[in-house]
């Protein structure tokens, strides 16, 4: 029966984990990869102007159901990298420009300090956020010192450290300047400097935002612009949840077969121990489909009654992780009901081979053992 319990109980716990953890994936993919569109800078060489102005960012926020715009390239830097005053230059590490709406656009989380304002912008200030990753290489860990990083031998002084964001990853690697200190310094990015738009929408508008944004920023080098809004939302989910139900469901099934060998096994060992009482019915007139009859009833039985506490068991632990993980636990009704069947054709599938053993056994030669 605890053969049954954890097997059973596996099962439903698995499934309903991948129900509950597939509404977390679908409401967190709705919510924001749903509303980010990316307009690309594809230029083939410089003689064409760089698109990505401030006023083509100001027209890009004014279309309908934008909420925020943020623009990012790569800063070309000739041989010297970042440093500080006892890390030696890092070359590794890259150097961005972006405005201010980057950092909404990407959705950052500051570990210390903060982004730079739309005045560090105005004035193109020599400030700059680190990413985790670039500020452990740089061995800047807080900000209470006003540590300050050279890149290409000028300094900055740093304001802020990111940790995390939901898109563009490559932040958490990189250090980044305001764009009007980029281009005070650098001049205008060139083909190779792979700029991107990025702009949050609301719910809905990405399609629309997208085939409006190119007119919007750049109307005279559509060309240059490719724009690209976020895949269809249904399509990649159900691919996701189908992904994962088959995984997980394969795992469910493994821990019902290790179950039904438990149970199978102890009901094998059983048929030995009472090869006397089985001897003892057939002589005094049972048939052996009486015999394969009586030890099947008894495995089906135990499979049943280890179905429900399993039912039972699985449905208290997917409460218990939901409610650790501040999640909304889903639990399929019929998942938990069908456990007793589950277990109970567990049960008489993992009897079928003892129930033939004991059928098998002579009368005389029980009784005789």
């Amino acid at each position: 029966m605890i053969g049954t319990v954890l097997g059973v109980g596996s099962l439903v716990v698995i499934l309903s984990l991948t129900t509950t953890v597939q509404s977390q994936i679908s409401s967190k993919f709705d919510r924001f990869t749903a509303t980010s569109v990316t307009i690309d800078d594809v230029r083939s060489d410089d003689s064409i102007a760089f698109p990505f102005t401030p006023e083509a960012e100001t027209r890009a926020a004014k279309l309908n159901g934008v909420s925020a715009v943020g623009t990012r390239w790569s800063v070309q830097l000739d041989s010297q990298g970042v440093s500080t005053w006892n890390v030696p230059a890092q070359p590794q590490i890259q150097v961005l420009a972006a405005t201010p709406g980057y950092w909404t656009t990407v959705g950052a989380h500051f570990d210390a300090g903060g982004p730079f304002s739309p005045f560090h912008e105005r004035a193109a200030s020599n400030v700059v956020v680190l990413g985790a990753s670039a500020a452990r290489q740089l061995g800047i860990g807080a900000l209470e010192s006003q540590p300050t990083v050279a890149i290409a031998d000028e300094p900055y002084s740093v304001i802020g450290i990111v940790d995390d964001v939901r898109a563009q990853s490559d932040t958490l690697l990189s250090v980044v300047i305001p764009t009007r200190s980029a281009l005070k310094r650098w001049g205008s990015p060139t083909a190779k400097a792979q700029a991107t738009m990025t702009i949050s929408t609301r719910l809905g508008a990405a399609t629309q935002v997208a085939r409006e944004a190119p007119l919007a920023v750049a109307p005279a080098e559509l060309g240059s612009l490719r724009a690209v809004p976020p895949p269809d939302p249904k399509s990649l989910r159900n691919s996701v949840n189908t992904d994962l139900s088959g995984l997980l469901l394969a795992l469910g099934a493994v821990c019902l077969a290790i179950g039904a060998v438990g149970i199978a096994n102890t009901t094998l060992i059983a048929v030995f121990e009472r090869t006397g009482e089985i001897g003892l019915r057939r002589s005094l007139g049972a048939r052996r489909r009486h015999i394969s009859a009586q030890i099947m009833t008894e495995s089906g039985m135990l499979g049943m009654v280890g179905g429900a506490l399993g039912a039972g068991v699985g449905v208290l632990v997917v409460l218990g992780v939901s409610v650790a993980q501040h999640w909304a636990p889903v639990v399929d009704p019929m998942v938990a009901f069908a456990s007793p069947l589950v277990g109970m054709v567990t049960g008489v599938l993992a009897g079928i081979y003892p129930a033939w053993r004991g059928a098998q056994i002579e009368p005389t030669e029980a009784l005789r053992s």
